[in-house]
Parts: structure tokens; sequence; C-alpha cells
């Protein structure tokens, strides 16, 4: 780091006894063989994020391993690096991580003393001055990147008042905590609509199912007077985006691969782009997004809820837009709900793997009647689109804070006038 701010290494804290650092259990200690379905969760390298946990594919050890792993097993505070790969990222362990165990791929700073504040020195691990640093000592030509302890002792902290630290914390972990509250209410609204569909649309317990016999069809038994179709039955253009010219002067926006994750839409990625764009490829209010290129991110998918002026997508991303006597919560939830079908159905080389526009057209789906369809959407859109007023709020709140972050940590900024924009931010 080149920061003058940034003095003290945490080689300093660790001679002075205020921090340890430990690699976690040797291969010999843990053995992939020795996971289990359910038991104490194993933090891997693939679960650490930019301070935060990646739930995803955790894996479990059983009691009399936890057991065996006692000096491994993680506090709330810790700080979990992973050893290879994604060195730049770091998990911050809050109390229902608490009692985890440390994976065989990762390393741990726990601090032993008051001096060093751990949520201040997973903030300084956030900035993108540490993250470029960590990246070019943990790199040296290396084909993948490796962190070591020594690495670690290396990185530098500014040298700040416990006090200073704490107003810091608790500037940034107010936005923080206001995203949480909201990603929660965004999950169980979510929630609740996955429910809702599922309980109609695949057990066919619908208001009124009781005096519906169930046929034999080409889907299998299914509630008289549903059809079966495919989505370009219910679909008025199927096609990808265009070939976009960047500008950053420009004023149309174009949805990259990059905006699609967790079935949800994300524009911090999207980039202005000069082309003129044709009328059918504007994205408009209930558009599906289904990612169609490439390997990891294809057949990810995601609904736009709003209306986005002059934006399209990339030659990446195909548009699915549906007709509009067919309701578009229901059409929606139709299309996520098909994301592993359509993951499944890339063809082509690695790196070169393509999902047509004609696989996702010809994808076959059960029709229930209109009016079903437009009740279920009578009933799921207001939270829908609640839930995407408040991811958009979160988006917000993040842009903040990220403004906020380098200057807090380095001092630029006064924690008075700070605490103060917090306050207003929070209104």
């Amino acid at each position: 780091m080149t920061n003058p701010m940034f003095t003290k290494p945490l080689l300093a804290y660790l001679e002075a006894g205020e921090i340890e650092i430990r690699t976690g259990p040797f291969g010999t200690q843990l053995k992939a063989s020795e996971y289990v379905d359910e038991g104490t969760p194993v933090i891997n390298v693939r679960n650490i994020g930019f301070g935060s946990l990646r739930p995803e594919k955790l894996e479990f050890v059983p009691e009399n391993v936890e057991s065996r792993l006692q000096q491994h097993r993680l506090r709330t505070g810790d700080i979990v690096f992973g050893r290879k790969g994604a060195v730049e990222r770091h998990l911050l362990v809050k109390a229902d991580q608490s009692g985890w165990i440390q994976g065989s791929d990762c390393i741990r700073v726990r601090i032993i003393s008051g001096s060093l504040n751990p949520r201040f020195l997973s903030y300084c691990l956030l900035l993108e001055e540490h993250q470029s640093w960590i990246q070019s000592q943990a790199s040296h030509g290396a084909t993948m990147a490796t962190l070591n302890q020594g690495i670690i002792e290396r990185i530098r902290v500014p040298e700040r008042t416990t006090s200073e630290q704490q107003r810091i914390v608790d500037i940034l972990s107010g936005y923080d905590d206001l995203i949480d509250v909201n990603q929660r209410r965004v999950s169980i609204q979510e929630d609740m609509v996955r429910r809702l569909f599922d309980e109609w649309f695949v057990r066919f317990r619908y208001p009124g199912h009781e005096t519906v016999p169930l046929i034999e069809a080409e889907l299998g038994m299914v509630p008289e007077g549903w059809k079966p179709g495919t989505i370009a039955d219910l679909s008025s253009f199927i096609g990808r985006g265009l070939a976009p010219k960047y500008d950053n002067e420009a004023s149309s926006l174009v949805i990259s691969q990059k905006c699609i994750r967790d079935q949800a839409l994300n524009l911090s990625p999207a980039r202005r782009q000069s082309k003129p764009i044709p009328q059918s490829k504007l994205v408009i209010d209930g558009d599906v997004l289904i990612n169609s290129t490439g390997v990891g991110t294809l057949g990810r998918v995601a609904q736009l809820l709003g209306t986005l002026p002059n934006t399209t997508v990339d030659t990446h991303v195909t548009i699915v837009r549906v007709v509009e006597q067919v309701d578009l919560h229901y059409f929606g939830l139709q299309l996520l709900q098909l994301q592993p079908h359509f993951e499944r159905q890339g063809i082509g080389a690695t790196g070169q793997t393509e999902l047509s526009k004609t696989v996702i057209a010809d994808t076959k789906i059960l029709i229930p009647p209109s009016d079903l369809a437009s009740r279920f959407g009578r009933i799921a859109g207001p939270l829908r689109r609640q839930a995407e007023l408040l991811r958009n709020q979160n988006n917000k709140l993040r842009t903040a804070r990220d403004l906020l972050l380098p200057k807090l940590i380095s001092g630029k900024i006064d924690l008075s006038s700070a605490e103060k924009t917090f306050a207003e931010a929070a209104e």
C-alpha cells in the first residue's frame, strides 16, 4: 500500500501478542471423505466473499471430526482468507457462524486484544488499494495466486485510536445493517411469491382446484383446462441484444451477463454505449433476461420490473418478452424456475457455449387459464415490486458506503460529517 496512513503491519500486532494467525488443518487432518450432508459447516475458499459469507455449496463435518479440529473452530470477529485463488477476498465471521470450522485452504487471523477492531480491519481489507496490493504479492507470475502467513503479516492498516476505529465501524456498519434488513425483507417477499407459485402452478393447489379434475396429458396429470405449450406461445419477442459501441459519455445503457446474478438484475456493471438501439431491443417492464453465452453464467435468469429508458442488452443476453394478454409476474416466475433447465442447455465448445433463442422458445411449459395467471399476478405483483424497490435502495446504500469507505479509512473525511451523511441516507 502506498498511502502513508497505512503504516502498521499486522506483524507488529502479531509480535505484540494482539493477534494470532493460523493456517487451516492439513489434508491428513480433514479428509474429503469425512464430509457429511449435515453437521458443523466448514468454511472453504469458495465460501469467502468480500467481508461476507457465500453460503452456496457449504460442506459439513460430523461431531467427532469437529471435536478433533477444536483449534480450527472459528469465533465471532475472526478474519478468514483463502490460501489459493481469490486472495483479495476475506470473511469476517459473524455470531451465527461462530463454532464453524476453518477449512484446509484457509488462513485465519484472530484479534486477541482490543487495540485493533475486527470490523475496522475487515473494512480496510475491502479497499481497492489493499486488494490490488495483496493480489500483486500473492501472484508473482504464478498460474494461481497463493497466500501465506508471510504475506498476511505484511498487510498494513492505519494507526487509528480505538475510539476512531469504533466511530468508523459504526458509520459503515450502519449502512451494512440497513442493507441486511432490506435484504431480509426482499428474501421474505420473494420466498412468499415462489411458494405461492409452486403451490398454484406446480402442486396445482390453486383456489378452486377441488372442483377441477386431473387429466392425462403430454406433461403428465394436469388440471382440466390447462394446456401444454412452449415459451414461444407466451412471448411476443425472443432475441439477443446488440454489439455495443462503448462510450462513457453516451446516453444509452447496455446490460451484460455480469448484471444478472442470483435471479436479480444489478445495474452496477452496466456500461454506457452510443450505437442506435432498435425499438424491439429496448428493454421494457416485465422483460425476462437470460444469459446465453459462455460457461459459468450461462442460463442465469432475471426479470426487469420497472422502466429503464434507453436501455438494451448485449449479444450475450437474450430478451424474452411476454405477450400483452399474459400476466408478466406469472411469466417471470415461470422462467425463473426454469433456470436449472436453461443452465443445462448450452451447446458448443468450452468457452463458446451458447444457449440459442430456439432452445429457449421451444422449452415446454404447462399453460394455465389466463384468469388464474392474472389472479396470481394481482397477489404477487405488489410483493415483487416492493422487493425491487428495496433492492434499488440497497444499491444506493452500497454506492454511498463505497464512496465513504476509502475516505473514512484514510482520514480524508471528517467523522462528524460522515455521521451526518449517514443519518440523512437512513431517512
